[in-house]
């Protein structure tokens, strides 16, 4: 029986690369009826943009065994049949044990991991010639339930006069889903810990101005109806939805970056693999510019040591992590043994 395989032409940096596209017609989002080939099309025609936002940056593939609803696994090591035009970096995880990822340079190669059936694209907020200092400081605002995109739209607002002040310029882009992530391009000169430190500064400066609507209570049961600021998104290891990437939803939608202007009036729905590339070419990449004055955490480093000297000191680590130092007891309140 003949293959349904095609190829696809796509651009780069290096010349055109023809890529095989094996069960083309493999449908991805069922509710749409889009497709294998529609995936690795969206890619090719956002590639420039695709690639400044995750290129460079070792990634992890969110990959599907049939379609978005169904089974699917995260790649940390590079698949087996890994083109030679792709190249990997070694990092350290927490558990300390390292190996090596992926590092995307070209469209090409991201149409290539659609082919192994990837739909989220995931990259590291540090570089791959510098895995352990982070150049981006990420922030994550994730609505509760009872809270929908609308009240990230306020909190997102705030955050970036918190971050303003200090001395930071920032990015934002829908999350594909309810939320909204902040970005501020950083000097790579701390390690995670220290970024990390520095977004739960911002996250509890945030917290101070709009307790009635933020929190960073990482526990559920303490969140209530208000906006979780994520600050565990920013730990080793631990990544977001990159830009331009799709999400694995119904609508096919794309975490899109937006201009700030634009944000009051955005609707995340109106953001896929449908109608981003067309977006692209009319309105442009409001992310273009991103890297061109990078900041620093000294400001928010001072933050956090204030705030520690005050009484507030760590907060919890995900569950898959190592005890950390400070750090207080991993079990939810309501389970927690109660001390004379």
């Amino acid at each position: 029986m003949a293959s349904e395989a095609t190829t696809l032409t796509v651009d780069g940096p290096n010349g055109p690369r023809d890529m095989r596209i094996s069960s083309p017609s493999r449908v991805l989002w069922p509710d749409l009826g889009l497709t294998k080939l529609d995936l690795a099309r969206y890619l090719a025609e956002v590639g420039e943009a695709f690639i400044a936002a995750n290129g460079d940056r070792p990634l992890a593939l969110q990959r599907f065994s049939d379609n978005v609803d169904g089974e699917q696994f995260f790649s940390k090591n590079p698949p087996k049949g890994t083109p030679d035009f792709i190249r990997t970096v070694k990092v350290t995880f927490p558990s300390a044990r390292s190996h090596p990822m992926l590092v995307l340079d070209e469209p090409a190669a991201a149409v290539w991991a659609a082919q192994m059936n990837t739909v989220v694209f995931h990259p590291w907020p540090s570089r791959a010639g510098n895995t352990d200092n982070p150049d981006q400081l990420r922030i994550d605002l994730d609505p509760q339930p009872g809270t929908d995109f609308d009240d990230a739209i306020p909190a997102a607002l705030e955050l970036k006069d918190v971050l303003a002040e200090a001395g930071l310029t920032t990015f934002i882009k829908t999350s594909g889903n309810r939320g909204l992530h902040v970005y501020a391009p950083v000097e790579p000169t701390h390690e995670f810990l220290d970024v990390r430190h520095a977004v739960i500064a911002a996250a509890r400066e945030l917290e101070r101005r709009m307790p009635d609507k933020v929190t960073t209570a990482w526990w559920k049961e303490e969140r209530g109806e208000r906006v979780f600021v994520d600050f565990n998104q920013a730990n080793r290891d631990r990544t977001i939805a990159g830009a331009y990437s799709p999400r694995a939803l119904a609508h096919a939608p794309v975490s899109c970056p937006i201009t700030w202007d634009e944000l009051g009036n955005a609707d995340p729905k109106n953001f896929t693999i449908l109608t981003v590339p067309e977006r692209l070419k009319t309105v442009g990449d409001p992310w273009a510019d991103m890297n061109a004055n990078p900041g620093n955490i000294d400001v928010l480093l001072e933050w956090w040591e204030r705030d520690v000297g005050s009484g507030l000191g760590e907060l919890p680590f995900p569950p898959d992590y190592p005890k950390m130092p400070g750090e207080p007891p991993r079990v939810q309140p309501s389970r927690a043994r109660k001390t004379d």
